[in-house]
């Protein structure tokens, strides 16, 4: 069914939610229960002005955001969302709808807003986008959050937080006593690993050791049905293919963040053996300009192996905080950004995946950059040495000649 082939209420609805053409005769069967006949009639009678309206506008009616209501005008009648019945919307349409059209249904109007806060609709859609977020301990710590789901969502559904400046770590006393990370890997939208750890991080062996959150023993495995790629193309695929989605929870705090690129940035194989590493990365504000800390790498290793029938599994899962001198930063420093990153402010969309790996390039330069200045002015400092070196004892030798 064609959009003009809608009465004026119902165009302005599909638009607003911006349902796929596909769902307009499904709804719209739903809605003749509401359509009273007159207003059939009146529809057939005005049918084909509607249609050469519709054909003459160059762009779709956009309704105002955050109005108290949405009216829509016609020749002899008013009509606005608030009449649709509400089981129809809630059963038939919002549970259709993904986390950012829903979002921004609920600021069409104050109707939509109060029916699209239904706990309900945010749960199913954070189970359906990140299933660690079926465990119980998750689940626990989510409703306990100011609006439950919804607030989970807004934290968690940007990539990472926006890049924002961060003070003197020991000014940083309240720091999260613990950390749940919640994982989920994807290949060709196929769920292939997805588990949650708890990190406790008041022990003094976390703040002063290199920070690490592993998620798989050093002997375990998981078996995946990937083919271990053998060329540079197959790689290739791989990094196009596979998604991951790391979640970090502050309990105390009810803040969360997602600190993956979605997509890998990387994928190289082991020099020696045929183990694949697939990263991925973000890169957020450190610490002060011009020093190793000013940008940091939330980096993220997978690491997979090849079975004996030819196909990938799953050996590690490890998330580090990485400067910009490749050191890889303690525990407490590790949680000063991290709780600054809870705390910031969200981007207003989700990045693309190339702006990613565009950031985590630009890491990479950056890096490289401070290693060669360190080493030319380690190179000059060399130099110097070895001419006070050998002026001291071109003199001494010259004393003693002369005595």
């Amino acid at each position: 069914m064609a959009l003009s082939s809608l009465n004026a209420k119902e165009r302005a609805f599909y638009q607003i939610l911006g349902l796929p053409s596909s769902s307009y005769y499904y709804i719209n069967l739903k809605l003749q229960i509401l359509r009273p006949n007159t207003q059939k009639k009146q529809l057939l009678s005005k049918q084909k002005n509607v249609n050469t309206m519709a054909g003459s506008s160059t762009s779709p009616p956009q309704a105002a955001l955050c109005s108290p209501d949405i009216h829509i005008v016609g020749q002899n009648t008013t009509a606005t969302i608030s009449t649709l019945h509400p089981d129809i919307i809630e059963t038939h349409i919002l549970t259709r709808l993904d986390g950012t059209t829903l979002a921004s249904a609920s600021c069409a109007s104050t109707h939509l807003r109060t029916l699209t806060s239904q706990e309900n609709l945010w749960t199913n859609i954070c189970h359906s986008m990140w299933p660690s977020t079926t465990y119980p301990r998750v689940r626990h710590v989510i409703s306990h959050f100011p609006n439950g789901s919804r607030s989970f969502f807004s934290d968690a559904f940007p990539l990472a937080t926006e890049p924002v400046c961060f003070g003197n770590p020991s000014e940083n006393s309240d720091l999260p006593s613990e950390l749940i990370s919640a994982v989920d890997i994807y290949y060709k939208k196929e769920l292939i690993f997805s588990k949650v750890v708890e990190t406790e991080t008041v022990t003094a062996w976390f703040k002063c050791s290199p920070f690490r959150v592993d998620l798989l023993d050093p002997k375990e495995a998981v078996s995946t049905r990937i083919p271990h790629p053998d060329t540079e193309d197959t790689c290739r695929d791989l990094e196009e293919d596979m998604e991951l989605s790391w979640i970090l929870i502050d309990p105390i705090g009810k803040r969360a963040m997602n600190i993956s690129s979605q997509r890998p940035v990387a994928v190289h194989p082991h020099w020696l053996s045929r183990e694949l590493q697939v990263k991925f990365a973000a890169v957020v504000a450190g610490g002060e300009s011009e020093t190793a800390t000013e940008l940091v790498q939330c980096g993220v290793v997978v690491t997979c192996g090849v079975s004996a029938g030819g196909e990938m599994h799953v050996t590690e899962v490890s998330l580090q905080v990485e400067d910009m001198d490749g050191m890889f930063l303690n525990g407490r420093d590790s949680l000063v950004i991290l709780k600054k990153g809870l705390e910031g402010e969200r981007g207003k969309r989700k990045k693309r995946e190339a702006e990613r790996k565009q950031e985590f390039l630009k890491f990479s330069e950056r890096k490289r950059e401070r290693k060669e200045k360190k080493l030319r002015r380690e190179g000059t400092l060399d130099m110097l040495c070895v001419a006070i070196g050998g002026l001291a004892f071109g003199s001494l030798g010259l004393f003693l000649l002369l005595r």
